[in-house]
């Protein structure tokens, strides 16, 4: 979305642009095969492009993003969570299939 409010509104018009993505999955650490850790910790700390599947509700939605980065964070309960952020990599358009 763009603000292209002219002089002579009084209140806000905006323009559809390009669609995109964003994505941040979180969870609780799990360092066992082919489990969060397993499958993240290779994120430098620039990006990875990788296909990240999501379904709901019977839907599936695949686009290829790129991860930016592997945030681990230790609660003051002593619970160790992760957090990967995501972008749309590579310009085609996700939808639900």
């Amino acid at each position: 979305m763009q603000d292209i409010t002219g002089i002579d509104k009084s209140a806000k018009e905006t323009l559809l642009l390009l669609a995109d993505l964003t994505f941040t999955g979180n969870g609780v650490f799990n360092p066992a095969t082919n489990m969060s850790h397993d499958v993240f910790k290779t994120i430098p700390s620039t990006t990875v492009p990788r296909l990240v599947t999501m379904v709901q509700n019977g839907k599936t939605l695949s686009p290829t993003l790129n991860l930016t980065d592997y945030s681990l964070t230790r609660a003051a309960a002593g619970e160790l969570t992760w957090s990967v952020p995501g972008v749309l990599q590579n310009g085609v358009v996700p939808t639900w299939s």
